[in-house]
């Protein structure tokens, strides 16, 4: 029960401690003092107090696009092991519902911008789903080739892996996987290089353009629901980049929460010492993703 509690207090918790430390990161490569690391929460909450203004061309979609994709990323959240502890709801094949909560949430969001009947939100909604296209399947291809490497089909024995550990031997398969499942948390998450969170440059923006028009509640959530997914896929990445444990639960927590906290950090780098990408180089960066995830699975099932 313990356990239960603790792992939900990490998964509604963190994910705006995740945003406010890249801000943090940022901040120092720029050389200002920068938002204190509380301040994502701080602008949930607040957003949260506030009124909602809606356009006379939108309907009910507009109102369920943040809710259901709020709510498809926590049940997603649900399903993924962290720290030393498995997921209570885990069950055979719960990869497949996994990676499915994200494609709901991603057509939620899209449908909410089109919704607006705005040409400019639809451009979005366009480019987020052309990227769709490699980004889905690069994060498909990891799933398989974590599940032909531990043996299992859920999530639970497919990132905490054999009772043993991972062998020597399949260390490039891991290496492969760690690679295309960085890339895809870039991509889903709407990082540089394949997107700017921050820009408002019209020919430039993805994530940003299809949420222009939600205020207050509504875009509290889409911020939330931003936060649970860079956390929900940084706890995927990360028990493929650290598969080992020390065996002791709150050491184990410790390390896990370091771990998060040091892709945090990479991701702020990465954002500090590099543009995004222009667009038409995206696709290619996707390849990659896809073409490094295929090369795991082939190596895995030679």
């Amino acid at each position: 029960m313990i356990d239960t509690i603790i792992r939900f207090a990490f998964l509604l918790l963190v994910p705006p401690l995740m945003l406010g430390l890249i801000n943090r990161v940022k901040s120092v490569f720029a050389g200002r003092k920068g938002p204190p690391l509380l301040q994502s929460w701080r602008d949930i909450v607040k957003l949260a107090g506030k009124g909602i203004v809606l356009s006379s061309t939108t309907s009910w979609v507009f109102i369920a696009g943040p809710a259901v994709t709020l709510a498809a990323i926590l049940v997603a959240g649900s399903l993924v092991p962290y720290g030393p502890f498995r997921s209570p709801f885990g069950f055979a094949g719960d990869l497949v519902l996994f990676a499915y909560l994200f494609g709901l949430a991603r057509f939620f969001t899209t449908s909410a911008a089109l919704d607006t009947g705005s040409a400019f939100e639809g451009m979005g909604a366009s480019r987020e789903v052309t990227f769709a296209i490699l980004s889905e399947p690069a994060f498909f291809l990891s799933l398989l080739a974590l599940a032909r490497l531990s043996g299992a089909l859920d999530l639970n024995g497919l990132l905490l892996g054999p009772e043993g550990g991972f062998s020597t031997a399949t260390a490039a398969p891991l290496v492969l996987v760690g690679l295309a499942l960085g890339i895809v948390l870039l991509a889903e998450t709407s990082r540089i290089p394949v997107d700017d969170p921050n820009t408002h440059l019209e020919l430039t923006m993805i994530h940003e353009v299809m949420v222009l028009d939600h205020s207050g509640p509504l875009l509290g959530a889409v911020l939330y629901s931003a936060a649970l997914r860079l956390f929900v896929l940084s706890s995927v990445l990360l028990h493929v980049v650290m598969p080992f444990r020390i065996g002791v639960a709150a050491l184990d927590w410790i390390l896990f929460a370091a771990g998060l906290a040091g892709i945090s950090i990479v991701i702020g780098v990465i954002e500090s010492v590099m543009a995004r990408f222009r667009m038409g180089r995206v696709p290619w960066f996707l390849t990659g993703a896809l073409l490094c995830a295929g090369s795991a699975f082939v190596l895995l099932v030679r």
